[in-house]
């Protein structure tokens, strides 16, 4: 009986776990989302991702040929903004200064950037496209425009803008979650609740004794 007591409150327990977080992920701040929603949206950001990651190199050369993968978050900037400190970049980009300097270390030898002083501060430097670059940045979009139409052949143009600008919400919506723990989460398979323990069985009666082994003639006889 105590077994089966434990047991119940137990599977009582992982039950309110479970309708305890369905109401947290519905009662969200700016959307509710039902429990079949969140996991229908989790379980396709996770097929997209494991998709990119099985794609690998094939996928980057058609993105971006010869280009480094970082380097068109690098690029992009400077050709939208105008030259900029290499701290600029960074955020831009979104990781740390010492990324940001190794990378525009490997644009600059490839002759996809150049450097000069900064007329404001002449400790610093700036950091601009050059004509090799401007050309990468004209050859990548031709690529990723390329792939796109290959990739998304049956859908109608009114789709593709839909789905660009949820996408872009998505990515913004991550950056916004991207110091909670639930990041994980959102990119990967969504986390399930504990299982329940299964039944504990009632221990098994210890074995019978074995029975004595019988003399041999021999050990009669003595």
């Amino acid at each position: 009986m105590l077994h089966t007591a434990t047991n119940k409150r137990r599977i009582v327990a992982v039950y309110t776990y479970r309708v305890s977080t369905r109401r947290r992920i519905s009662r969200g701040r700016d959307v509710q989302l039902t429990p079949e929603t969140s996991e229908r949206l989790t379980a396709g950001v996770a097929r997209l991702v494991r998709t990119v990651k099985h794609l690998g190199p094939r996928a980057a050369a058609d993105l971006y040929g010869d280009l480094p993968s970082f380097g068109w978050a690098l690029l992009v900037p400077l050709e939208q903004d105008g030259a900029q400190r290499c701290s600029a970049l960074a955020e831009r980009a979104g990781v740390d200064v010492s990324v940001a300097s190794r990378q525009v270390a490997v644009l600059e030898r490839s002759g996809l950037v150049e450097r000069r002083p900064d007329p404001l501060d002449g400790r610093a430097s700036l950091i601009d496209l050059s004509t090799a670059g401007v050309a990468a940045l004209a050859h990548t979009r031709r690529l990723r425009g390329r792939w796109a139409v290959e990739a998304l052949a049956d859908w109608t143009e009114g789709e593709a803008r839909e789905f660009s600008g949820l996408l872009e919400k998505l990515a913004d919506g991550l950056d916004r979650a991207g110091g909670r723990p639930a990041r994980a989460g959102v990119l990967a398979a969504p986390a399930r609740a504990p299982a329940a323990p299964a039944p504990e069985t009632p221990a098994s009666a210890p074995p019978a004794p074995a029975p004595p082994v019988s003399a041999t003639p021999g050990e009669n006889r003595r």
